[in-house]
């Protein structure tokens, strides 16, 4: 005979949502309660991929997939096995949400609008009959024999669940772990994980909007190293190749109280030689013209310029007058560009922080607690965070499926 259980999944964001779908889906007959803290659910998905909701990645091989969660990817490679990319992307394929893959391998919906995918989770959760309970902030979950209690701020006290899926989100402060860190578990400190560098001293930010597609970051003194695009903003440096530095180094430069230096390849080749041949023969083809205005790189004309002026040469001065030991110094320049980094500013308002409920405390397969039973994790309240792409999303959606087994 089976037993009607009620469970209660505890977060409204991604992780929640799929959570408490999970669990009618592999428990039909159970009653799933979610309880959300604020007025509106899906809050992250709504604003993600500038309101246009990164989904996830289009990468199918685990092991790369892994390498993309400086947090939590050893962990999450046997759920990756059993719930990842490409069943994401049919699961909302099937519900008519038609996704597309863009060059970088981030998934968005077709739609192009977040709405998309906040409406399919939605509607999911009315079809299994999922009731959500609003403005519901724990206060604390309490233990009674087999069964939890879940008490709120507002002093309502639930009816007991057979089972709890915690799916709360991260936390900017320590504090906002309490009632998890009462039961049991055991918590490594929230810090920010995606940001971008605030350079204030540096002359650079009077390139704003200036994008570079391709070159290499290293941030000074430590082993972190990162390719891609980069955007000059009036603050510093924003794009993927600072964000997947953030991500990397969050707690290193956290440590450093966000000042730090970074060390810039402008051309993303480490060949020096080659750079300089390139040089010479340019100052061989076009002697009689200004260095100013010709610019022998796949670089924005713009940055070309402000590199040059950075490197003393004058307004007037002609290809044929270089000189090689200029050009050595342009050599340095172009692949050791150094800038001195004072300061993080979040990512649009996307908050992700690194930290959480520590693995340990987690059995991976099945994402239950190890400290209390009938008490399951996901999404972004474990100590995992990824570098940005779909990668955080993908591991709300993992996380959830798997939780929501209830095994």
């Amino acid at each position: 005979m089976y037993v009607i259980k009620n469970i209660a999944v505890i977060g409204g964001g991604a992780a929640g949502f799929f959570a408490a779908i999970s669990v009618k889906t592999h428990h039909p007959l159970s009653n799933v309660t979610l309880f959300e803290k604020s007025s509106k659910v899906l809050s992250k998905v709504k604003i993600s991929g500038g309101g246009r909701c990164n989904v996830t990645n289009a990468n199918n091989d685990i092991e790369t997939l892994c390498s993309a969660y400086p947090r939590g990817g050893k962990e999450l490679k046997n759920i990756f096995y059993r719930f990842g990319p490409k069943d994401t992307r049919k699961w909302f394929e099937d519900r008519g949400v038609a996704l597309k893959s863009e060059p970088d391998g981030r998934v968005f919906p077709i739609s192009n609008n977040s709405q998309s995918i906040i409406d399919c989770l939605i509607e999911e959760c009315k079809k299994k009959n999922i009731s959500i309970k609003y403005n519901k902030t724990v206060k604390s979950l309490i233990k009674t024999g087999s069964q939890w209690v879940v008490n709120f701020n507002d002093n309502f006290v639930s009816n007991r669940f057979d089972s709890v899926v915690v799916a709360s989100g991260g936390s900017p402060k320590l504090k906002g772990f309490d009632w998890l860190k009462n039961i049991g578990h055991s918590i490594i400190e929230p810090i920010p994980s995606l940001f971008t560098f605030n350079m204030p001293n540096e002359s650079i930010i009077g390139l704003t909007g200036l994008a570079v597609k391709n070159i290499k970051v290293k941030i000074l003194d430590t082993k972190i190293e990162t390719n891609g695009p980069v955007l000059i903003t009036h603050w510093g440096m924003s794009g993927p190749a600072i964000l997947k530095a953030s991500s990397i180094g969050a707690r290193d430069l956290f440590e450093r109280d966000y000042s730090f230096r970074i060390e810039i390849n402008w051309l993303n080749e480490s060949n020096t030689e080659l750079i300089f041949k390139i040089l010479e023969g340019f100052s061989l083809s076009f002697s009689n013209k200004l260095v100013l205005n010709q610019n022998p790189f796949p670089l924005p004309n713009r940055l070309w310029q402000f590199l040059v002026q950075k490197l003393g040469v004058l307004t007037g001065k002609r290809w044929g007058e270089l000189g090689k030991k200029k050009m050595r110094h342009l050599v340095e320049l172009f692949t050791k560009d150094t800038y001195s980094v004072s300061g993080k500013t979040t990512f649009k308002e996307e908050f992700v922080t690194c930290g959480g409920i520590a693995l340990s405390n987690i059995n991976i397969k099945t994402m239950e607690s190890k400290v209390q039973s009938g008490l399951y994790f996901a999404g972004e309240v474990l100590d995992i965070d990824a570098i940005t792409g779909g990668y955080n999303f993908q591991a709300a959606w993992s996380t959830g499926f798997i939780a929501g087994k209830l095994e």
